[in-house]
């Protein structure tokens, strides 16, 4: 019996057998164009734990070659890292593009068009790498990328203009100490105190949640006076605030605090005539309005 033998490339992936390919020379392109070195400009690069491995034999001439199933096993061992290019605002990636040429011509428009903001908002370019492929999928082309970087541009130019209207020499009050109805202004004359208010009144139910309205450290947590239960927390730069009449003090001295967190109760302890918070902003001592800053 005459028995046919044709010459195929068997192929081994770390020593073991996953079939047998016609043309080892072909095979091989296809692998590095479609999978190896992909033409595609959001490939960084592709890992292969190991390539192939190919031995020249002669093979029974029933053997059939298996190009489709060995290509499909190397492509499932990939592991591809892609690059793209994020537009961040204030060091928040806002927009991404394919492309870094894409990210500066976005970046160069917005700051074409806001020039006057670019000292107080940063505008970067940011190189990503990622393996999630769906990540990549979030880019888009650069005059949807400027339209979006033109809103939040917009947006952070605002709140930049907020924090800037809340800050006392570098102190900025974040936070309003208490929610509640101003019941007294800072300056008022009111027929239960002999001279002008120095303070605020923000009434709220006994027991309400009050917070630091800025970052600091508490200086004083006691009974002083007619202000009863105070917290006294002091800033930098020379700037305390205070809280007066709490039922509850919360935060002891020597904490340090940042803006929102809880640091006493609301109450009507001292010289008080119902619940509510006595909030003052002082500067070298001397109280400030705090309506310049908060509750506007």
């Amino acid at each position: 019996m005459l028995i046919k033998y044709k010459v195929l490339y068997k192929v081994t992936i770390s020593g073991e057998e996953v079939g047998y390919v016609k043309n080892k020379k072909q095979f091989e392109k296809i692998l590095d164009e479609q999978i190896i070195n992909p033409k595609d400009e959001n490939i960084a690069y592709v890992d292969i734990e190991e390539l192939p491995k190919y031995q020249l034999v002669l093979a029974n001439d029933s053997r059939t070659s298996n190009e489709e199933e060995i290509y499909a096993k190397v492509s499932n061992m990939a592991v591809t890292t892609y690059k793209m290019y994020a537009v961040a605002i204030n060091n928040t990636d806002s927009v991404y593009v394919d492309t870094l040429q894409e990210a500066e011509e976005t970046v160069s428009k917005i700051k074409e068009e806001h020039a006057d903001k670019i000292d107080e908002i940063q505008i970067s370019v940011n190189e990503i790498y990622t393996k999630n492929i769906e990540q990549v999928e979030q880019t888009v082309e650069v005059a949807s990328a400027i339209e979006t970087a033109r809103v939040e541009v917009q947006e952070a130019a605002i709140e930049v203009q907020k924090i800037k209207s809340a800050t006392l020499d570098g102190v900025y009050f974040a936070v309003k100490p208490v929610s509640g109805t101003i019941t007294s202004r800072f300056g008022a004359n009111e027929s239960i105190r002999d001279h002008t208010h120095k303070g605020m009144d923000i009434a709220a139910p006994y027991g309400t949640k009050i917070v630091a309205a800025a970052k600091g450290k508490v200086t004083h947590s006691g009974w002083m006076g007619g202000y009863g239960n105070l917290i006294i927390i002091t800033h930098d730069n020379g700037i305390q605030t205070y809280y007066g009449h709490c039922s509850k003090l919360i935060a002891k001295v020597g904490d340090e605090v940042e803006a929102g967190d809880e640091i006493a109760k609301v109450g009507s302890t001292g010289f008080s005539t119902g619940n509510h918070l006595h909030f003052e902003i002082r500067k070298n001592g001397n109280q400030i309005n705090p309506q310049k800053y908060l509750y506007k």
